[in-house]
């Protein structure tokens, strides 16, 4: 029998509660159906550093920077697998706990995944006392995933046997014949080259459970 084996590439800022929702997906599906799944970080304030946004959202990129660093830290000091565990740690607290303590939350979520402490001085508060020195492994991370979908686009970005969609952007994350039905409908959009876009306006905000 052939191999029936997906690849799916999931590229996730921890900070964005709509990736979060779609790991959470990705989670279901993968407990149905037979997915290599790989997990990469991605980083909404390299996305929009040059682009003009309002100042609240400016003001969140320092803390959502932070979070992308440890977790590019992490994978570059200890090996892919940990980006996921981490990645879960920390979005427990972000988007569940609904914490803002950005030190605490990192140094809980390295000790939970059983990570080194020191990891959180790979994500500098001031980055000009104390430079982020992967800043590089960070952005080949992040290009990579936008490279595949084009700038005009947000998080998560998913790929599917190298066929590459922001999205999907869902609210609840759906479980059962429904994740798996949801699936099915990307799966099958990835199978066609001319497939672009589907969308339509947001009408409701993250909700977790």
């Amino acid at each position: 029998m052939a191999n029936t084996t997906t690849r799916v590439d999931f590229w996730f800022d921890p900070s964005c509660p709509w990736a979060w929702m779609t790991s959470r997906w990705v989670d279901e599906v993968a407990s149905h159906r037979d997915l290599d799944v790989n997990w990469h970080i991605m980083s909404l304030a390299i996305l929009n550093e040059n682009n003009d946004v309002s100042e609240s959202y400016r003001a969140f990129f320092p803390r959502a920077l932070r979070y992308a660093q440890v977790v590019a830290a992490a994978k570059e000091l200890h090996g892919d697998g940990v980006v996921k565990p981490l990645y879960d740690a920390l979005g427990t607290r972000i988007h569940l706990q609904q914490r803002t303590d950005v030190d605490a939350v990192i140094s809980e979520a390295l000790a939970e995944v059983g990570l080194p402490a020191q990891l959180i001085q790979d994500a500098p508060a001031d980055p000009e006392a104390n430079p982020y020195r992967f800043d590089d492994e960070l952005r080949a991370s992040h290009f990579a995933g936008i490279d595949l979908v084009g700038q005009d686009v947000g998080t998560p970005v998913i790929a599917v046997n190298g066929v590459g969609f922001f999205g999907p952007v869902i609210s609840p994350a759906p479980k059962g014949e429904q994740a798996l039905a949801l699936w099915d409908a990307v799966v099958a959009a990835a199978n066609y080259d001319g497939f672009f876009e589907l969308k339509r306006s947001r009408t409701r905000e993250p909700i977790f459970d």
